[in-house]
């Protein structure tokens, strides 16, 4: 197994360009003093339409919600509580946006959250979940955390989050990713850290990923083809079994990484199928012809190689030292 050192492997550049909503922003709000009453809270949300119930130790939705118009609700959060289930009453708060049910004890997600047909952010890490329901997949998200669950799995249907832009799986027990992943065409950042994968999709390759976290995982190659990944800007892959690209390439970062997989690309490129079936001409004829599209196509190849390694060699030009008037 081959270690990447012990420091974290984190390449960052220039930061995005838009702010998009956060999932830390949804993670660990401060929670409410604890001598505040609830009913000063459902007061405040059916005048503000921000439901503010973090860190009460709650059980179950507050039963004297009932007595307050909460239908206007925008955002919700219940984090840090003590909820088993969603509760029946958030599903029903149809114009919610933003749903933070991080730190309970929630073991499923009701059918129901279909209605939520408002919703882009969805907070539901750090529970007991087991399995992400397709009925999640059916909402217009654009940030999704569910990071620290027991997921072994995400659903074929995840492909149908058109809008998704972060995508937060971390610390749960998933295998492998689903071939759909690749239709989520909005998606900017996608944390896997610390997971059971081995094998990472082709697909991901045509997403304009900005951040991309797939350390602690048990990956041991990199697809030649995330070499298009032009938009990346932070890769983490510590603590992977990588062998292709080697840990001595891994560890001088993403320009080495994406020179060797362009490398690895131009020597393994396949040649057609019709140069290995003869011709009706005869064997002479054939093989002719069959030696001129190699020359041809390793000529192709040794010029893009030539012209990525001096793209490369201008990225990472040292600027010049300041010369002092």
């Amino acid at each position: 197994m081959a270690a990447l050192g012990a420091e974290p492997l984190r390449l960052q550049l220039a930061p995005a360009a838009a702010p998009q909503p956060s999932l830390l922003a949804l993670s660990s709000g401060p929670s409410l003093p604890p001598n505040r009453g609830l009913e000063r809270a459902l007061e405040e949300a059916a005048g503000s339409g921000t439901l503010s119930l973090s860190g009460r130790k709650l059980k179950e939705f507050p039963r004297t919600a009932a007595n307050y118009d909460l239908t206007d609700t925008v955002h919700a959060d219940l984090s840090k509580n003590r909820l088993m289930d969603v509760p029946h009453e958030v599903v029903h708060l149809v114009s919610l946006e933003t749903l933070n049910l991080y730190h309970n004890c929630i073991r499923s997600i009701p059918d129901g959250v279909i209605s939520l047909q408002s919703l882009t952010a969805l907070n539901i890490s750090r529970n007991q979940l087991s399995v992400l329901p397709a009925c999640v997949c059916g909402l217009p998200l654009r940030v999704l955390n569910a990071s620290n669950n027991k997921l072994n799995a995400l659903p074929e249907s995840i492909g149908q989050l058109s809008s998704l832009m972060e995508l937060d799986v971390s610390c749960n027990e998933i295998t492998a990713l689903p071939r759909h992943i690749g239709r989520l065409r909005a998606l900017r950042e996608l944390n896997v850290r610390r997971n059971l994968i081995c094998v990472l999709p082709e697909d991901l390759a045509d997403l304009p990923l900005v951040k991309f976290d797939f350390s602690c995982n048990k990956v041991s190659t990199i697809p030649v083809c995330y070499r298009k990944m032009s938009r990346l800007q932070s890769l983490q892959l510590e603590n992977n079994p990588l062998q292709s690209p080697p840990a001595q390439i891994c560890i001088k970062g993403k320009v080495h990484i994406f020179k060797y997989l362009s490398l690895e690309a131009c020597r393994g490129d396949k040649m057609p199928d019709a140069l290995y079936l003869p011709g009706p001409d005869g064997g002479w004829e054939f093989q002719k012809k069959r030696q001129c599209i190699l020359e041809r196509a390793r000529l192709e190849a040794q010029l893009a190689c030539q012209q990525y390694a001096r793209h490369m060699a201008h990225e990472v030009k040292p600027a010049e030292p300041n010369v002092p008037v």
